[in-house]
């Protein structure tokens, strides 16, 4: 039986990180790899703003019918409403690029524990780790 080759997802055109025998938490090889990715990221998500101020240019045609009219509004209202979640996105990425330039990437903002190496690469802006991001959630749950 041929032995499988292990397929690696990659995360925003990276590779995962490949831990290394006496790899500290947080070193440079690490903290520049999560550096390319929120790179790559911040890349696509202002790609996509760019394509769609094109797009409602392009669109901007007065349609007679109000039907026409009104599809056209609703699809650019979803399409405002999605490029205001990644502006909000923009900015935690900027705001984790800042952190690692000043060392503090990788601990949770909380307790000041490690996040850990799959947890960032799952969610790259996390800035608490999983136990103080499970009670903040019960939190929320508890007061809505």
């Amino acid at each position: 039986m041929a032995a499988r080759k292990k397929t690696q997802k990659l995360i925003h055109g990276i590779k995962p990180y490949e831990v290394k025998r006496g790899d500290t938490y947080m070193n440079e090889s690490q903290l520049a790899h999560f550096e390319a990715i929120l790179t790559a990221w911040m890349s696509e998500l202002t790609s996509d703003t760019s394509r769609t101020v094109h797009h409602i240019q392009d669109e901007t045609a007065n349609h007679p019918d109000p039907a026409d009219r009104a599809s056209l509004e609703t699809d650019m209202t979803l399409e405002l409403r999605g490029r205001d979640r990644d502006r909000k996105l923009i900015r935690k990425i900027e705001d984790a690029i800042t952190l690692i330039r000043t060392g503090d990437f990788g601990f949770c903002e909380n307790c000041g524990e490690e996040i850990g190496l799959r947890r960032l690469e799952a969610r790259p802006t996390a800035s608490l780790c999983i136990d103080c991001k499970t009670v903040a959630e019960i939190q929320e749950r508890q007061l809505a």
